[in-house]
């Protein structure tokens, strides 16, 4: 996920090099938008200046107390908080003008102790290599939570997609993927679309990936097109678990979700679909933001309306039966639910002491800093945290690769049941494990995660 770090040049990523116990060692950087699609970029006035480049440290201090409360050894931590595996990668561009260009990407797989590495690509402006390291380390506990058998992984390219022509977003991404080949493939590490990437891409990476095996791969990323292998309800299942989670969440403070309100802040990927979901729930959802500003009313937006303005400007701006707001004061709204669905770090210690709903639904990866965790628990609001809120997407690219390894495709009502009762499963899970010792709802998600990772590597052993 996302934008609220600064990229770092190839000279600094290469001399990163591998951490951990990776074998790979080449050149440097990642992440992104699609053309013609807003990039999830956050507002200045929403990222802490505190926060900006600490997505990594969140991650590992999460980690930390896990697994102090687990009483790992120091080895086992350390094993867990470090990748498996960097690969980093210096992606030459011919523009349509016929110059040259040179971009940096990044793929990082964290941890392969229940299955092959799983997780986003991304395209995007300010990408660096910490940032990809604590993406790929949540997707493991990710996985873990939900019982898919992934491990976790992230990549990338520092590229900002709304600069180029669609026939150079595919070259772009072709040559990504050669440069990454040796590592990728459908029981090694699966790519799937993040921030600025989509179906399309993965097109163009099953068919690169494809044509240097002489043969069609289809389970080599999730999130493909519908007619090359792609599943139903794989473009809206992070927003429809999301809005499980988010109804269950509501009910168990006491809440009926058609007497409640919402704000939704990013409408792009996840908070789009999010809106939409909430709305034909019952909930009443009176503010959206995306990058260029937010829409406030207090009867309730219209979703559906809202959604073509966006399509035809490009941004909620401008969308005539609301009232314009500042894009920070969305996260502070008087209402019930919110739901932050853009990028890191949006709310922090800063801003937590104003966050006035009742219950906060992590749509977007790391939105919330550990101070902000804090405080927010100090004044009673109940956080869900991102490795449970925001899994549907991971489990529906699951149902995706065993669909393809099977070639057997399922109906849409099939996949959204299976997805529901996977989300409900796990939050029952949680609930059930913070209120047996008295942890928050992201101790618990991430205490039972790093505990599943654990026992896999425990049971597998050392090799040699």
């Amino acid at each position: 996920m996302t934008d609220t770090t600064t990229m770092t040049s190839p000279e600094a990523s290469a001399a990163v090099g591998v951490s951990g116990f990776g074998d790979f060692r080449d050149t440097p950087s990642e992440l992104g938008a699609t053309r013609g699609t807003a990039l999830e970029s956050p507002d200045p006035a929403t990222v802490h200046a505190d926060h900006i480049a600490t997505p990594l440290s969140d991650a590992r201090s999460q980690l930390a107390e896990a697994a102090g409360l687990l009483g790992l050894t120091d080895g086992l931590h350390q094993m867990l908080a470090t990748p498996r595996r960097e690969l980093t990668v210096a992606v030459p561009l011919r523009l349509d003008s016929g110059e040259s260009r040179l971009y940096v990407g990044h793929r990082v797989q964290h941890n392969f102790s229940r299955g092959p590495a799983k997780g986003g690509l991304r395209y995007a402006p300010n990408v660096n290599l910490d940032e990809v390291r604590a993406l790929a380390m949540w997707m493991t506990w990710k996985c873990a939570l939900l019982d898919v058998p992934y491990g976790g992984a992230k990549g990338g390219l520092a590229i900002d997609p709304r600069e180029h022509s669609m026939a150079e977003l595919e070259r772009v991404t072709r040559r990504y993927t050669s440069e990454i080949l040796p590592i990728i493939g459908p029981e090694r590490d699966i790519p799937a679309p993040d921030i600025g990437t989509d179906e399309q891409t993965m097109a163009w990476i099953m068919d690169t990936y494809s044509v240097n095996s002489g043969y069609t791969v289809p389970g080599i990323v999730t999130g493909k097109p519908i007619s090359l292998g792609g599943s139903q309800g794989r473009a809206s299942a992070t927003s429809r678990g999301v809005t499980h989670i988010a109804l269950a969440a509501l009910r168990h403070v006491g809440l009926e979700p058609a007497r409640s309100t919402a704000a939704v802040q990013g409408f792009g990927k996840v908070g789009a679909d999010a809106a939409r979901f909430l709305s034909e729930a019952g909930v009443t959802v009176t503010g959206v933001s995306d990058q260029y500003g937010a829409v406030f009313n207090a009867a309730g937006l219209d979703i559906a309306a809202l959604g073509e303005h966006v399509r035809a400007t490009g941004s909620v701006v401008g969308f005539a039966d609301a009232e314009a707001i500042e894009g920070a004061d969305l996260l502070t709204l008087d209402v019930d639910l919110l739901v932050p669905a853009a990028v890191e770090g949006v709310l922090h210690d800063g801003n937590a002491a104003a966050v006035q709903a009742k219950v906060v639904v992590e749509g977007a990866n790391g939105p919330t800093t550990p101070a902000a965790d804090r405080i927010m628990r100090e004044r009673g609001i109940l956080v869900v945290p991102d490795i449970l809120a925001n899994a549907g997407g991971v489990i529906v690219s699951y149902f995706e690769w065993v669909q393809a390894n099977q070639a057997y495709w399922w109906r849409a009502d099939e996949v959204e049941s299976r997805l529901e009762e996977r989300m409900l499963s796990a939050w029952q899970c949680v609930l059930g494990y913070a209120d047996a010792r008295g942890l928050s709802l992201r101790t618990a998600a991430t205490a039972l995660a790093v505990e599943r990772v654990a026992e896999a590597h425990k049971l597998r052993g050392l090799y040699p």
